[in-house]
């Protein structure tokens, strides 16, 4: 019933900021299209440092990124000249295809020193035929998502579809993105029709063939097998899957079904080829390099910012 249990490794993404990174794992790359999905917070820190937490204009190719949050706010800014403030509820894609820059800065210097900032944030993998398309970004509100609730069930639905809803978020193949809320001893299943089905426990435990699971665990299950989710505690899940899109490469920030797209991305950052968010222009982050390594030996891509 259960394919893999992927519990989430502490991932520095510098300045004493780490987050709980549960996709790409080195026995699971994928699931569904989701390439990459980090857990942040809750964060915790003094006032005075929330300048570190910022996250510089960086880059991506040949992915949408997924920003939801659970309580807190972060202001987006992106080379299309978006400037958003992102809040909980929301559903915040932006589509990189050929080539975008974007900055995540934490400007509420009083909702990061009482632990007000607590996001999942996830890569969404383009099909071949639309890794080149044209950037976009994208708010969606929490009122235009369909909730659905029950005796001890809140669900919103994030994107894609699942258990018969559908909202109107633009994706790229076929998925399923949901956040839900049990209470103690509520049953649940995952939705049907999706090839790759996991459940990411982001809050609480639940029990599944009398196995308990806990925070930072995600559990991917067998396909065409109907679990039982048991919550043992109230629980906060993250469900995600859908339709498998074949081999991606990912280096850093940059995403593509061609090993030789990624060098080129590369070297259109060192080049300035990629264009800064014109009102977060002043600073960014450099391609990394890893100068450490001898000649010939495997390279270990540097770890991605949050987004």
């Amino acid at each position: 019933m259960l394919d893999q249990i992927i519990d989430a490794r502490a991932a520095s993404l510098g300045n004493g900021f780490s987050v709980r990174r549960i996709l790409p794992y080195r026995l699971r790359r994928m699931l569904g299209p989701f390439i990459f999905m980090d857990h942040a917070g809750p964060v915790n820190i003094m006032p005075d440092r929330v300048a570190d937490m910022d996250v510089l204009p960086h880059p991506h190719i040949g992915l949408s990124t997924v920003s939801y949050l659970f309580d807190g706010q972060v202001t987006h800014r992106d080379s299309l000249g978006v400037q958003q403030v992102i809040r909980p509820g929301e559903v915040n894609w932006m589509t990189a295809g050929s080539g975008i820059a974007h900055s995540e800065r934490f400007e509420d210097p009083a909702m990061l020193a009482g632990g007000k900032l607590e996001m999942i944030q996830t890569w969404v993998a383009l099909p071949e035929a639309d890794e080149e398309r044209a950037p976009t970004f994208e708010n969606y509100q929490p009122d235009i998502l369909p909730v659905f609730t029950d005796k001890g069930i809140w669900m919103r639905l994030i994107a894609g579809d699942a258990f018969g809803l559908t909202n109107t978020v633009k994706t790229h193949s076929p998925l399923f993105y949901a956040h839900v809320v049990l209470e103690a001893g509520t049953r649940f299943g995952l939705p049907r029709g999706h090839a790759e089905r996991g459940a990411y426990v982001a809050k609480g435990s639940v029990e599944v063939n009398g196995h308990r699971y806990g925070v930072g665990q995600l559990l991917v299950f067998t396909p065409g097998i109907d679990p039982v989710l048991v919550a043992h505690e109230t629980c906060t899940l993250m469900l995600l899957g859908g339709e498998p899109l074949g081999e991606r490469f990912i280096w850093w920030n940059f995403v593509s079904s061609r090993r030789d797209r990624i060098e080129q991305a590369k070297a259109d950052w060192e080049a300035g080829r990629i264009a800064l968010p014109p009102n977060d222009n002043a600073e960014f982050i450099p391609l990394p390099h890893d100068n450490s390594r001898p000649a010939g030996a495997p390279h270990t891509p540097p770890p991605p910012p949050l987004s």
